[in-house]
């Protein structure tokens, strides 16, 4: 029985954590599925459950001058699992160009 709250998207999508607390970094890594609550990603990134992330998502864009739009996050981390894999919440967000 399913028990998600929101459909999740299998979507691989360039993924960047700018902020893990207070302090600013910056880590790559690919997203694994998405959702309106939340987001499973890989990274190598050492992160805890219970972190707050501030994490960038590059959206696929059509041929354009405006260039691929970002969605700027603030979540999380809710799960660390096998793989590097990494859940964590999408509380608040913004598209930017």
């Amino acid at each position: 029985m399913e028990l998600r709250k929101a459909p999740r998207y299998n979507l691989r999508l360039p993924f960047r954590i700018v902020r893990q607390g207070h302090q600013s970094v910056s880590v790559a890594g690919e997203t694994r599925n998405l959702s309106a609550k939340g987001v499973l990603f890989k990274s190598e990134t050492p992160l805890r459950v219970g972190d707050l992330v501030e994490y960038v998502i590059t959206l696929p864009s059509a041929p354009g001058p405006e260039g691929p739009a970002r969605l700027h996050c603030l979540g999380k981390v809710v799960r660390f699992g096998r793989n590097a894999e990494i859940a964590a919440t999408l509380e608040r967000y913004e598209f930017v160009r």
